[in-house]
C-alpha cells in the first residue's frame, strides 16, 4: 500500500490536536464579570440538557437501525461490517457536533468579554472557537475514513483473500459507502431537532419580545432569551457540523467508489484521501491570516475573514497539483483541473450568497426598503429575492460538473468523468477545516451580543458584538450556500457511485435487470416526480414544526408578561427554563416525521419501482432540492440582514413601523434558513446512503425490475 496514504490518519492527528490548542487558548480567557458568567452557564447547561435528550433519542434510533442492518447482513444482503460502519458514522459524526457546541457555549462570554477590549480580540476568540468546529469535524471524519480504509484492507489482504486488487478496492470501498448512512442520518436528527429548537425559541422572542411588548432584542425581561441563545449553538453549530461532516465523509467515500468503477484502483482512492489530509493543513495555516483591525464595519471584518478562506484555497491548489501528478500521473492530470473547479465553485457559490444576503450590497438594501410599505411587501420581495438568487449557482454547479466530467476524461471513458466530479466535490470540500470556522463563528458572536446586552456592558462593547454579529450572519449564509453547493456535488457523486454498486451487487449474486435511466421510461419519469414532491413535502413537515414549537413558546412568554408581577419593569426574573423545556420537548417530538420520509421513502419506491425509479427519485430529489434550499436559504438570510440594516439606524431605526415589518419578515426567514432550507442538504445524501445500504435487499425484492 502506497505510504502516502499515511497523510490521512496523520492529517487528522493534527487535526485533533490543534483544535486541542485552540480550545486551551479559548478556554484561557476570561468570562468577564459575575453576570456574565451567570448568563453563560445558562446558555451552556440549556444546550447541554438538549443534546443530552436528543442522543438519547438518536441512540434508540440507531440501536433499532443496527438489528435491522445486523439481520440483513446474516442474511446475505449485507456484508457483516456494514452495521459497525453505520454505527461508527453516526458516532462521529454526533460526537464532531457535541464539541464543537461545547466550546461554542463556553466562548460566547468570552468573545463578549474580549470586546471590552478590543474588536480584534473579540474576533479571534470567537474565530479560533468556530475553528475548533471545523478541524474536528475534518478530524474525525478523516479518522473514521482512515481507520475503516486500513481495517478492510488488512482484513481482505489477510483474512478472506480475493482474487485481485481490483476486486479488493471494490469490497472495500462498497463497505465504507454504507457508514455514510450512519453520519446522514446524525446529521438528519442533529439538522431539524436542532432548527425546530432554534427557530421555535426565535421566532416565539422576536414575536412577543420585539413586535408586541416592544423591547430590545436580547433583552433579560424576555424568557424565551436563554432558549434562543441555546437554540444558536444546538442549531447552526452543532446541526451544521454533523451536517458538514457527513458531506465530507461522503465526498471522499464516493469519489473512491468511482476511482474503482473507473479502472483507477488504489491510485484513484489515494487523491481524495491525501487532498483531505494537505486541506487539514492549509485549513491550519489559513487560521493564522485572520486578523482584524479596531473598525466596527462589516467590510473590515470580512476582508480579515476572507484573508484565511483564501489563503487556505491558495495553498490547495498549489499542493494538489503534487498529490495528482505522484498518484495518477500527467495522462490523469485532468483531475487536478477538476479539483480546482471545485474549489472556485465553492468560493463563487460564497461570493453569490453574500451578494444576495448581506446589507453591504443593493439586493438586502432594496429589501430593507420594502419593509416601508408593511410586513406584506417584505415577506414578498424576500421571496422574490430568494427564487432569482438560486440562477447563478445553478449555473456555477452546472458548469463545475459538466467542466469537472469532460477534463477527468468523460469523453472517452463516462467513469473517470463522473470520478472527476465526485474529485470536484472533495476540492470544494478540502476547505472545510476553516469554511466551517467562519459558519460557527456566527452564533458565537451572536450569543455574545446577547451577553452584553443582558449583562447591561457599555455601548461601546455592544457596538463591537454588534459588527461580530452583523459578519455571523452573512458568513452562516455563506457556510449554508457553500453547504449545499457541496451537497448537490456529493449527492451526485453518489448517485452515481448507487448505479455501480447496483452492477456489482447483480454481477455477484446473478440478479436480473437492466438498468434504463432514459426519460422516457416511464418507471424512471415517475422515480422523477416522487423525487422532485420529496424536498417540498419534508420543508412542509419542518416548517410546520417549527409553527407549532413557536405557538407554544409565543403563549409561554405571553403568560409570564401577564403573570409574573414586575417582569416588564424589571424588579423580577423570568423563567427561562420552561421556554427551554418546551423548545427541547417540541424538537424531540416533531423531528421524526421528517426522519422517517428520508429513511422510508427509498425502501418504498425502491420496492415498488425498482432500480430505475430509484435513480429517477434520487435525481428529481437532487434537482428540486438544491434549488429549493438555496432559494430558502437565501431568503432567509436577506430577510434578516434587512432587518439587521434597518437596526443600524436605517429607514427609521429599532422601534419603527418599519423595523416591526422587518421584524415579521425575519421571523418567516428564520425557519427557511435554518431549519428547512439546511435540512433538504442532508436529505438529499441521506436518500443516496440509504438506497445503497438497501441496494441488494430492493434488487432482490422489487416489483418491477
Amino acid at each position: 500500500m502506497d505510504s502516502i496514504l499515511l497523510l490521512a490518519p496523520v492529517g487528522s492527528i493534527i487535526a485533533l490536536l490543534f483544535a486541542w490548542y485552540l480550545i486551551k487558548t479559548v478556554m484561557k480567557e476570561p468570562e468577564g464579570t459575575p453576570e456574565m458568567s451567570k448568563i453563560s452557564l445558562a446558555v451552556r447547561t440549556g444546550a447541554s440538557a438538549y443534546l443530552r435528550r436528543q442522543y438519547t433519542g438518536v441512540g434508540l434510533f440507531f440501536a433499532v437501525m443496527f438489528v435491522i442492518l445486523l439481520i440483513l447482513a446474516l442474511m446475505g444482503y449485507l456484508t457483516l461490517f456494514v452495521p459497525f460502519a453505520f454505527i461508527t458514522g453516526g458516532f462521529f459524526s454526533g460526537l464532531s457536533g457535541f464539541i464543537g457546541m461545547k466550546v461554542a457555549t463556553s466562548a460566547n462570554a468570552r468573545t463578549a468579554n474580549a470586546c471590552r477590549q478590543g474588536l480584534n480580540k473579540g474576533l479571534r476568540i470567537a474565530f479560533n472557537s468556530g475553528a475548533v468546529m471545523g478541524l474536528v469535524v475534518v478530524g474525525l471524519g478523516l479518522l473514521d475514513i482512515s481507520f475503516w480504509f486500513y481495517f478492510l484492507s488488512w482484513f481482505y489482504t489477510n483474512v478472506q483473500s480475493v482474487v485481485d486488487e481490483a476486486q479488493k478496492y471494490q469490497l472495500i470501498t462498497s463497505a465504507m459507502l454504507t457508514f455514510g448512512m450512519g453520519a446522514s442520518s446524525m446529521a438528519l436528527f442533529a439538522r431539524v431537532g436542532g432548527g425546530i429548537f432554534t427557530k421555535a425559541a426565535d421566532v416565539g422572542a422576536d414575536l412577543v419580545g420585539k413586535v408586541e411588548a416592544g423591547i430590545p432584542e436580547d433583552d433579560p425581561r424576555n424568557p424565551a432569551v436563554i432558549a434562543d441563545n441555546v437554540g444558536d449553538n444546538v442549531g447552526d453549530v452543532a446541526g451544521m457540523g454533523a451536517d458538514l461532516y457527513e458531506s465530507y465523509v461522503g465526498s471522499i467515500i464516493s469519489s473512491s467508489a468511482l476511482a474503482v468503477a473507473a479502472g483507477l484502483g488504489l491510485k484513484g482512492i489515494i487523491v481524495p484521501m491525501t487532498m483531505a489530509a494537505i486541506g487539514v493543513l492549509s485549513s491550519i495555516i489559513g487560521t493564522f491570516f485572520v486578523r482584524s483591525g479596531e473598525e466596527a464595519s462589516q467590510s473590515v471584518l470580512l476582508r480579515a475573514l476572507r484573508k484565511g478562506t483564501y489563503g487556505t484555497s491558495i495553498i490547495i491548489a498549489i499542493l494538489s497539483f503534487f498529490i495528482v501528478w505522484y498518484s495518477l500521473g500527467m495522462e490523469h492530470i485532468g483531475v487536478y483541473f477538476a479539483i480546482l473547479c471545485g474549489l472556485v465553485a465553492g468560493n463563487l457559490i460564497g461570493l453569490t450568497t453574500e451578494y444576495y444576503t448581506s446589507d453591504t450590497y443593493k439586493p438586502t438594501k432594496d429589501l430593507a426598503g420594502t419593509a416601508t410599505t408593511g410586513a406584506a411587501t417584505i415577506i414578498i420581495g424576500g421571496l422574490s429575492l430568494g427564487m432569482l438568487s438560486t440562477a447563478i449557482p445553478v449555473l456555477i454547479v452546472g458548469v463545475a460538473i459538466i467542466f469537472s466530467y469532460f477534463v477527468s476524461g468523460g469523453a472517452g471513458n463516462p467513469s473517470e468523468g463522473l470520478y472527476g466530479i465526485g474529485i470536484s466535490a472533495v476540492g470544494m470540500l478540502s476547505t472545510l477545516g476553516i469554511t466551517l470556522a467562519t459558519d460557527a463563528y456566527g452564533p458565537i458572536a451572536d450569543n455574545a451580543g446577547g451577553i452584553a446586552e443582558m449583562a447591561g456592558l457599555p455601548e461601546e462593547v455592544r457596538q463591537r458584538t454588534d459588527a461580530l454579529d452583523s459578519l455571523g450572519n452573512t458568513t452562516a449564509a455563506t457556510g449554508k450556500g457553500f453547504a449545499i453547493g457541496s451537497a448537490a456535488l456529493t449527492a451526485l457523486a453518489l448517485i452515481a457511485a448507487y448505479t455501480d454498486e447496483i452492477g456489482n451487487i447483480a454481477e455477484k449474486t446473478g440478479s436480473i435487470f437492466v438498468l434504463d435511466t432514459s426519460i422516457t421510461n416511464p418507471i424512471v419519469l415517475v422515480g422523477l416526480f416522487v423525487g422532485g414532491m420529496l424536498p417540498f413535502v419534508f420543508s412542509s413537515f419542518t416548517m410546520s414544526a417549527v409553527g407549532r414549537a413557536a405557538q407554544g413558546i409565543v403563549m409561554e412568554v405571553r403568560r409570564q408578561f401577564r403573570d409574573i408581577k414586575g417582569l416588564m419593569e424589571g424588579t423580577a426574573e423570568p423563567d427561562y427554563a420552561t421556554c427551554v423545556d418546551i423548545c427541547t420537548k417540541s424538537a424531540q417530538k416533531e423531528m421524526i416525521l421528517p426522519a422517517l420520509v428520508a429513511i422510508l421513502a427509498p425502501i418504498l419506491v425502491g420496492v415498488i419501482l425498482g432500480v430505475n425509479g430509484v435513480v429517477g427519485m434520487l435525481a428529481g430529489a437532487l434537482v428540486s432540492g438544491f434549488v429549493m434550499a438555496i432559494m430558502m436559504s437565501n431568503a432567509g438570510g436577506a430577510w434578516d440582514n434587512a432587518k439587521k440594516h434597518i437596526e443600524a439606524g436605517n429607514l427609521g431605526g429599532k422601534g419603527s413601523d418599519n423595523h416591526k415589518a422587518a421584524v415579521v419578515g425575519d421571523t418567516v426567514g428564520d425557519p427557511f434558513k435554518d431549519t428547512s432550507g439546511p435540512s433538504i442538504n442532508i436529505l438529499i445524501k441521506l436518500l443516496s446512503m440509504v438506497s445503497i445500504v438497501f441496494a441488494s435487499f430492493v434488487l432482490n425484492y422489487s416489483i418491477f425490475k
